[in-house]
């Protein structure tokens, strides 16, 4: 902005919030669990603050603010493609994307039905399949089949609306990580830290009236591109790469959950 020029009303302010830090994604056990999933050093959270008060149908003007803003480009991390290191948004964002994720879930029994449908025995084990491929996925057990095969018998035990949620949508991201990830026999690992991220993230808050916990978060799942096309989570299109921001308008926050799919640390 030039000096003297006047300050667009309603335009959001940003500012980069390094002190919040994400326990979630920092624990020895997730740290050891990410590894084997072939994640560790390919995932981060950031915490940003806003000054306006954040209105949801207005969300396509927050994000083109968040990338545009002067405090953001310099700190918003992402993975280059060419050198695998981190870097910052190198070129500046023309069009962006931002899809509403539904957020409604509070509580982990929503995965109930993978021991009830026989996808996981009692005692957590996943039931294993003959192995087959969901490009560039292996399938080798029914946890697989029930996240990627869409004509597989138990597909339906989640509708697509069930699909959709937040909560569904960073399980899946786990369980299938990254290029080189070694999958769990078990269950629980995929769930606890699912548990750990969602609730390190999502905001909420006890409803005065009802005394209900309510979740408060909006959530979009987010793309940017430049002059020459998508720059932003990364210039390759991954169902494993993703951004999601999740907005708390009490607070005035904005979590960024950010993975560029491929080939984790190792050691």
């Amino acid at each position: 902005m030039a000096a003297g020029e006047p300050r667009d009303l309603g335009s959001y302010y940003f500012r980069f919030l390094p002190q919040r830090t994400f326990q979630c994604l920092s624990t020895q056990e997730t740290t050891s669990r990410l590894r084997q999933w072939s994640m560790l050093g390919r995932v981060a959270a950031q915490a940003f603050g806003f000054d306006q008060t954040f209105q949801a149908y207005r969300k396509d003007d927050f994000v083109m603010a968040f990338f545009k803003d002067p405090n953001v480009i310099p700190n918003l991390k992402l993975l280059s493609d060419s050198s695998g290191q981190w870097i910052t948004l190198g070129s500046e964002v023309k069009k962006i994307e931002a899809t509403n994720v539904p957020c409604t879930q509070l509580s982990m029994s929503f995965f109930h039905r993978l021991y009830d449908e026989n996808i996981v025995r009692d005692d957590g084990h996943i039931i294993k399949c003959l192995d087959s491929f969901c490009d560039p996925f292996p399938i080798s057990d029914e946890l697989r089949k029930v996240l990627l095969v869409e004509d597989s018998e138990k597909y339906e035990i989640f509708s697509q609306a069930d699909r959709e949620e937040f909560l569904f949508c960073l399980f899946k991201h786990l369980c299938l990580g990254g290029a080189l990830c070694q999958y769990e026999d078990v269950l629980n690992p995929y769930l606890e830290t699912t548990k750990l991220i969602y609730k390190d993230l999502v905001s909420v808050r006890k409803n005065p009236q009802t005394k209900k916990i309510q979740i408060t978060s909006s959530i979009f799942k987010v793309t940017a591109y430049d002059s020459a096309g998508m720059c932003y989570p990364s210039t390759k299109s991954h169902e494993q790469t993703f951004s999601y921001f999740l907005v708390d308008p009490i607070r005035r926050h904005v979590h960024v959950l950010y993975h560029c799919y491929g080939v984790g640390e190792m050691s």
